[in-house]
């Protein structure tokens, strides 16, 4: 009697909720590595926030000693100086999915087994992380700024550093999904990237502003991010109630000053917006 040979089961890959999980390691590690290997874009990405911190902020010193009441103005910039850290960290990771466009690489991921939401993800998780990897760094010198280094403030500067890095890498990934060329993105990004910057009282109070600049600076959603992490930073020194009031006066929405935890909702909610849009844009067949 002839024998019947067993046929092995097929599986196609894809579908699974554990394929989108491997394909967004696969593709964070990749960021990750790549950030590894480029030691040079790890070093000149710190040395515009270092310039900021040590030299724009010396130099402003005496300028606005009597409007920072006593505080060190290095120590009130010190946030803002996280935030551009993590601003242009994110915006450089996203300039690889032109990249990767640019050259094909994207497509082929696109057309891997997976959800292309995953793809994107991972790519946005791995810009985040390289982020927040930068902004540690930085976070290092806090004690050359007068600041404790309290555990409790660096874990909440950390995780809110974590937020704003993959809120900004969803942002320049919506950008850059309708970008073909690097050239193209760049300019864009420049128009966006430094008023999101200035506008969000990094290297300003936001009191005492005209009308008009008001409402941008609430339009910004770093504002909320430069606020939240202001406030973890003066809430771990000693300074004059009115110096805080004048230095950081919070976002008020209808005379309501917003909690920093309704802050951060908000910064996690823009970031969901523009990571839904770019992950929508990206779905679509090229």
């Amino acid at each position: 009697m002839a024998t019947i040979a067993e046929v092995a089961s097929v599986r196609v890959a894809g579908g699974r909720v554990i394929d989108d999980i491997r394909a967004i390691e696969i593709v964070w590690r990749r960021e990750i590595i790549r950030f590894f290997r480029s030691r040079a874009r790890a070093i000149t990405s710190l040395i515009q926030p270092v310039v900021f911190l040590f030299i724009l902020g010396t130099g402003l010193s005496p300028l606005v000693s009597s409007a920072s009441r006593g505080i060190n103005f290095r120590t009130f910039m010190f946030p803002g100086v996280l935030t551009m850290t993590v601003l242009f960290t994110s915006i450089f990771s996203a300039v690889s999915i032109v990249w990767d466009r640019e050259f094909g690489f994207l497509r082929e991921m696109l057309v891997a087994p997976v959800r292309r939401g995953a793809v994107i993800f991972g790519k946005a998780l791995g810009g985040a992380t390289v982020a927040t990897f930068q902004g540690v760094i930085m976070l290092a010198l806090a004690g050359l700024v007068h600041l404790p280094y309290s555990p409790v403030m660096l874990i909440t500067l950390i995780a809110e550093m974590a937020l704003i890095a993959l809120v900004l890498t969803s942002f320049g990934a919506m950008i850059a999904s309708r970008m073909q060329q690097v050239e193209s993105f760049q300019v864009v990004m420049q128009l966006f990237v430094m008023p999101l910057f200035f506008l969000s009282g990094a290297v300003s109070p936001v009191s005492g502003l005209p009308g008009w600049l008001t409402v941008l600076t609430k339009l910004d959603p770093l504002t909320y991010a430069v606020d939240a992490m202001r406030r973890t930073v003066f809430a771990h020194i000693h300074a004059p109630a009115a110096a805080i009031a004048r230095l950081a006066p919070g976002v008020s929405l209808g005379g309501y000053r917003l909690p920093t935890l309704l802050e951060l909702v908000i910064v996690a909610a823009i970031g969901s917006v523009m990571l839904a849009l770019a992950i929508n844009r990206f779905a679509k067949t090229e």
